[in-house]
């Protein structure tokens, strides 16, 4: 089968490796410029050891695209755009780097989530990833497998990035702690109105036995002076907040302190 990647960011890199490493036809759709320099071998060190897999690389789109953006929003945007059929939402769940052009990091194990739609084409392919050691799942109801990562991922990158702490020090903090697990209510109520099945009870002791020192991907953008997913990851709790009359004033306060974060920093 042939894969490709739009967007070698830490997720796109550690996914492009991965299936590289099984002999699968890989290519790279980078910017226009990037094509040239690009190493045609990715690495990806991960808890198991280091991998590597050959790659193509262009800067022209594929036939079936499976995203694995974060948020809800974007796959309504791509169905407009490429077409509803040729558009398998997914998800992942995993803590990743990128530490240089074709180089990668897997920190955490990765559970990676796929519309049932896209199983009559990606069953075997999956298989094999399962074989490597990745979770994977297909799931019936595209609502659930969307806002199931976005109930954890929006409160913990809105709390860690708000406050410049990582995850055991949130938790060692009783004010921080009732402003995640308030935000886990909010995302929660709008999914929930949004058709998706998310477990509230266990939303709520998500993070028990996480690292401590885990920190969101766009805590490490601010970091960084990277531009932050916000809009993305947040504004669908707060845009389905408005749609169905649901308060979600945590989310909007971690979203605003955020804001004013950006503008000390530019």
């Amino acid at each position: 089968m042939k894969h490709a990647i739009l967007g070698a960011g830490a997720i796109g890199g550690l996914m492009g490796t991965r299936l590289g490493s099984l002999g699968e036809d890989v290519t790279l759709i980078v910017r226009p410029g990037e094509v040239a320099d690009y190493p045609k071998t990715l690495s990806l060190e991960s808890p198991s050891g280091t991998i590597t897999g050959p790659a193509k690389v262009v800067d022209t789109t594929p036939n079936m695209l499976v995203p694995l953006l974060n948020g809800v929003d974007h796959v309504a945007a791509l169905r407009a755009r490429f077409g509803q059929d040729r558009v398998v939402p997914a998800t992942i769940a995993v803590e990743a780097d990128r530490s240089a052009a074709a180089r990668f990091v897997q920190r955490s194990p990765a559970r990676l989530h796929i519309a049932a739609s896209g199983e009559p084409a990606l069953k075997d392919l999956v298989a094999r990833l399962q074989e490597e050691g990745l979770q994977c799942q297909f799931i019936a109801n595209e609502a659930t497998l969307l806002w199931s990562k976005l109930c954890f991922l929006e409160p913990l990158a809105l709390a860690t990035t708000a406050s410049g702490k990582n995850l055991g020090e949130i938790r060692a903090d009783p004010g921080w702690q009732a402003k995640l697990d308030s935000a886990v209510a909010e995302a929660w109520a709008v999914a929930t109105k949004a058709g998706a099945q998310v477990d509230a009870e266990k939303l709520r002791t998500i993070f028990v036995g996480w690292a401590p020192t885990l920190r969101a991907s766009m805590a490490k953008d601010l970091a960084a002076g990277r531009r932050l997913e916000l809009d993305g990851i947040a504004g669908p709790v707060v845009r389905g907040g408005t749609r169905y009359g649901i308060p979600v004033p945590t989310t909007a306060g971690l979203i605003a302190t955020i804001e004013s974060l950006i503008t000390q920093c530019t």
